[in-house]
């Protein structure tokens, strides 16, 4: 087992808040992480009524929730300012070469995600260091597809290789769950690059152009999406297969899962 200490000595650690961040009810940070840089500081940046992060310095985690009790070093950040309503925050160099590809294993359950970091230093166990950093979970095979519309756009932000490699090379049927519904939508990709090139679509409007998905996604930052949107890919044919192949396949879907009479399917 090595630990955390083993390999990053920090002095000072009363210098230091731990910021265990945590799915806050409609994002996951990993996957914020993942798909913008920017928008993960705010996440640093996010003040509530008390001043949690009062100390010089901030040792930043994100959960990763692929794994139970693993935990990506997402920076150590300085607070430079204090607002009414939000902290100013520079990212430091302090761990650079850790940032995004370390993971350490603590199981930890409290509800405060902002805590001293002495109280835990030495209780991290170095789980794993990626060779980069974490760009989206690896290409799981086509028959074990079932992501969030979060993790796509992180995959499809990143043109994350493995996925784009595989998606690109075949046709296909899939379906758009809406969890907060229980509504179904299947679609077809037969077109060049495949279900990558649908799914990019998907992630650029939120739609794709359906009519019925066009009516939930009213808002630009595809918030509903990222909240209720799951992709799972039903069946794959090889890139020569003839479109019409496709095309019967999908109809063969929306009939079995009633995505017509129950769904968001129009025809």
């Amino acid at each position: 087992m090595i630990m955390l200490k083993d390999i990053w000595k920090l002095d000072n650690l009363n210098d230091f808040k731990l910021h265990f961040a945590r799915f806050n009810g409609k994002n996951q940070p990993l996957d914020v992480w993942a798909r913008n840089r920017d928008e993960w500081q705010q996440w640093q940046e996010y003040r509530p009524g008390r001043d949690d992060f009062n100390r010089p310095y901030v040792f930043s985690l994100m959960q990763f929730y692929h794994e139970p009790d693993v935990w990506l070093f997402g920076g150590v950040w300085q607070i430079t300012g204090r607002l009414p309503d939000r902290y100013e925050v520079a990212m430091t160099d302090q761990g650079a070469t850790f940032l995004g590809r370390l993971k350490l294993k603590l199981s930890y359950s409290d509800r405060s995600t902002r805590v001293r970091l002495e109280n835990h230093y030495d209780t991290f166990e170095v789980q794993e260091i990626i060779r980069e950093p974490y760009s989206g979970r690896g290409f799981p095979g086509f028959e074990n597809i079932d992501i969030s519309f979060e993790e796509l756009e992180a995959l499809v932000r990143n043109s994350r290789p493995d996925w784009l490699a595989a998606l690109a090379s075949v046709k296909g049927v899939y379906m758009i769950s809406d969890v907060q519904t229980g509504k179904r939508y299947i679609g077809s990709a037969y077109g060049t690059q495949g279900i990558w090139s649908r799914w990019t679509n998907y992630v650029s409007t939120g739609h794709g152009g359906n009519v019925e998905l066009r009516s939930l996604v009213s808002d630009p930052t595809l918030s509903y999406c990222r909240q209720a949107f799951r992709f799972a890919l039903l069946e794959y044919r090889p890139a020569t297969t003839p479109d019409d192949v496709v095309i019967a396949r999908e109809t063969f879907w929306k009939n079995v899962l009633l995505s017509r009479q129950h769904g968001l399917n129009r025809n």
